[in-house]
């Protein structure tokens, strides 16, 4: 989830770094007028139309270097070296969880489909659209306090979502959300394990996250690939997802094996994901190809194995010989980022399962979030008196990145890692046990292993007992 600590083992000062100037936004694109902070509009059609753009543009990252932090702490956990703000984002990773919901039509479709096939069809295309949002998404989120909470409630998209920080250390972020309709439950604990190895930042989640189609009394599992930061050092940072990711059906026993693939040689493979959808005995029912970075197909295994002999023996794979000196520079290759201008080949008969969403115009100097992306973070008129006071959009280090007052979100961000730090050494002094408020450890019930699940109470709005972390 980044590198931010109450266990700081750095003396970086965010606060007496020179901050760099503000990238330049289309004065006509820009959102200054002070909606962002209220004064929500509403369309003809009575949804809430939510703002295009931050309220500020963000800050070029180009005068800072991340390995002048991190060749100090070579050996350490990175969860606990403090990187300056500017290579933040303003959004909490609680807020990136939540844009796992961004394609929430995806399970609406699959709560529609009679067809186990296409149940199963339409959330593999959800589970890599959870991750395309991640797409040059460089900069990183702030870490969660402990005990921070984030609520969504979109009644255009039909869905409610909590979240919450359970733990420190590790950093351990769970989340619910259900349908408005009573359709769907979803739900998760996020415990990313992080790497540093050496020109690159790997990711490895851990944690379960469980779909469950009510209608259907069907429960999907499964975990999501590793995800990885190259050129730490020194170049253009870029990102990729790797490692197979399996979907279990736990009613019908069928199940999606996904592979997405490593750049590999001269980035071949790039953003690449393959896979297939088996049932119970085994039998390949269909093949599933495309990129997490632009659309997903599904079509038959016989028309995808008949299409890739045809393809060989068209010429488009003839081997070449590969010197040792071809081999020995694989990772440089991989460093480098290649340009890979084709997109995902079609196969004629193929079904499209997803899509990328366009991102706005001008998303490049927003951190290149998605339009979903850029509401996460807005302050609603009148949400102050009904949000929990831990909930990230009352965070003043976001908040005021997010306004584009650097200076004041890094003294900020130091003033509340100060403040969690004061008040675990209370807790130690008097010998209590921090206890969350919406989630409890327990077993999540179709896997058997270990998971945090939600205890219901939140939407009640009882907020009383609620810590204060701000």
């Amino acid at each position: 989830t980044g590198f931010d600590s109450d266990n700081s083992s750095g003396d970086f000062s965010e606060a007496n770094h020179k901050v760099p100037e503000m990238l330049d936004l289309d004065p006509h694109q820009s959102n200054r007028t002070g909606k962002h902070n209220g004064e929500t509009e509403i369309q003809e059609n009575g949804i809430k139309r939510h703002r295009t753009s931050l309220p500020a543009p963000m800050f070029s990252r180009s005068d800072f270097s991340v390995w002048s932090i991190l060749k100090k702490c070579i050996g350490l956990e990175l969860s606990k070296i403090t990187m300056p703000i500017v290579f933040n984002e303003p959004l909490s990773f609680l807020q990136r969880i939540t844009e796992y919901m961004e394609h929430i039509y995806l399970i609406n479709k699959a709560c529609s489909h009679a067809d186990p096939l296409e149940r199963m069809q339409a959330v593999a295309a959800f589970a890599v659209s959870a991750v395309a949002s991640q797409w040059e998404r460089t900069g990183k989120p702030f870490n969660p306090l402990l005990g921070e909470t984030y609520e969504l409630t979109r009644e255009d998209l039909g869905f409610r979502f909590i979240s919450e920080q359970v733990s420190h250390h590790p950093p351990i972020s769970a989340f619910y959300s259900e349908g408005l309709n009573k359709d769907f439950k979803f739900h998760g604990s996020i415990y990313p394990k992080l790497k540093f190895w050496g020109k690159s930042i790997e990711a490895e989640p851990r944690g379960t996250i469980t779909l469950e189609l009510l209608k259907h009394n069907e429960a999907y599992t499964w975990t999501n690939p590793t995800c990885c930061v190259h050129n730490v050092i020194i170049g253009k940072l870029w990102l990729e997802q790797y490692g197979v990711v399996e979907i279990v059906n736990h009613s019908t026993g069928d199940k999606c094996v996904l592979n997405f693939k490593p750049c590999g040689l001269f980035g071949k493979e790039l953003h690449r994901v393959e896979g297939y959808i088996q049932d119970k005995h085994r039998k390949k029912l269909c093949v599933i190809y495309g990129k997490w970075t632009e659309c997903l197909w599904c079509t038959d295994p016989t028309t995808y194995e008949t299409y890739k002999k045809s393809e060989k023996r068209g010429g488009e794979q003839k081997k070449k010989s590969v010197s040792e000196e071809d081999i020995k520079s694989e990772n440089d290759e991989a460093d480098d980022m290649p340009e890979v201008q084709d997109t995902v080949q079609f196969i004629p008969g193929s079904k499209l399962l997803w899509r990328i969403n366009c991102r706005p115009p001008n998303s490049s100097q927003m951190y290149n979030f998605t339009s979903f992306a850029v509401s996460l973070n807005e302050l609603e008129k009148g949400m102050e008196a009904i949000l929990a006071p831990t909930d990230c959009r009352l965070r003043p280090d976001i908040r005021n990145m997010e306004n584009g007052n650097m200076d004041v979100a890094s003294k900020e961000k130091e003033r509340l890692e100060e403040k969690q730090r004061a008040a675990r050494k209370e807790r130690a002094k008097d010998e209590v046990e921090w206890h969350t408020r919406w989630f409890h450890q327990g077993t999540n019930p179709y896997t058997g292993t270990p998971d945090w699940l939600y205890s219901g109470g939140y939407f009640d709005r009882n907020f009383s007992d609620c810590p204060d972390i701000y």
